[in-house]
């Protein structure tokens, strides 16, 4: 029979060292154990403490110790995904082309939105009825300086009629057909805009110059009053433009003339409103009836024939003189 091995480990200094470590670890931990029993069930609350001061000890100890489980955990997931991640990538490229699609469109919707927002607004203030349309093209290359409107006389659009955006005054309707228009834009040379100073009442005229810009002259004598930044507005004088309608902004002074932009740019412009002319009775000739309003019915006239009167009879003509003396003797 074999003889058993001996519990003791002998001569070994580093093994005895070893098992005495092993045995105070193992009665510290009890009697550890057995105070933090002793303290949870006599005194709660500081166990509490005790407990919530291990907890924060330990807390980047349980943290490693969970990343390291989930790593492994997902091992399987991680070996997958690097056999599908050219899939993947293709899938998520065609992703991000279509969120960058839709990105496009949701800035190109709010754009619009608020040209919308200000231009019901815009509506909510007018009085007058308005004509609410798009301006669909510009005649960039002829002589004149027209914009074409979607909208006609069919829409209540007529000639002479002011045509303004939110930003400002862009014309005036200069042709109307059943439904399109021809806007005369403000840097014709034709067109002509009553304007003052929004600041003070200076008032000027203001002339296209048939290059993307205005010539604006001041009405009164002197020394010409405008300077760069001053911003130009409808006076109201004329009948047609509405007052205080933005107009231009002045950028520079040309010897007695004020050169300025107006601040609705057509190129930068979609939604414009058709308005009706300030005073209707100036805005046009005595006789001709307002724009957008229908012609006055007139009632058929009635021709009737008189009956003829009757004819007297004509008395007879006195004798010569002569007849009546021989009469007489």
């Amino acid at each position: 029979m074999a003889r058993p091995p001996s519990r003791r480990p002998g001569q070994n200094r580093k093994a005895q060292y070893s098992l005495f470590a092993s045995y105070v670890v193992a009665v510290t931990g009890a009697l550890a154990g057995l105070l933090l029993i002793i303290i949870a069930m006599f005194d709660p609350t500081g166990f509490a403490v005790i407990r919530s001061a291990g907890a924060e000890i330990t807390r980047p100890v349980s943290s490693g110790l969970k990343e390291l489980v989930s790593g492994i955990g997902t091992v399987d997931e991680r070996i997958a995904a690097f056999y599908k991640a050219g899939s993947q990538n293709v899938s998520l490229r065609r992703q991000v082309d279509i969120n960058r699609t839709r990105l496009i469109e949701a800035a190109a919707i709010e754009q619009e939105n608020v040209r919308l927002k200000k231009l019901l607004k815009l509506v909510d203030e007018e009085k007058d009825e308005v004509v609410a349309a798009r301006l669909i093209s510009s005649s960039s290359s002829s002589t004149r300086r027209l914009a074409r409107l979607n909208a006609g006389r069919s829409q209540g659009a007529y000639p002479g009629m002011p045509v303004r955006a939110p930003e400002g005054l862009i014309g005036r309707i200069y042709t109307a057909g059943p439904n399109t228009s021809d806007v005369l834009l403000l840097t014709d040379s034709t067109n002509v805009v009553p304007v003052r100073r929004s600041t003070d009442n200076i008032a000027g005229i203001s002339t296209g110059s048939d290059d993307g810009s205005l010539t604006v002259k001041s009405l009164t004598a002197g020394r010409n009053p405008f300077k760069p930044g001053d911003i130009l507005v409808t006076s109201g004088t004329g009948g047609i433009y509405q007052p205080n309608i933005p107009v231009a902004i002045v950028v520079r002074i040309a010897g007695d003339d004020a050169v300025a932009v107006p601040l609705a740019s057509p190129a930068r412009v979609e939604m414009v409103m058709v308005q009706r002319p300030f005073e209707a009775s100036l805005a046009r000739p005595a006789g001709t009836a307002t724009p957008g309003t229908p012609p006055p019915r007139t009632a058929p006239t009635v021709t009737t024939t008189a009956a003829p009167a009757p004819v007297e009879a004509a008395a007879p003509a006195p004798p010569p003189a002569d007849n009546a003396a021989s009469v007489a003797q």
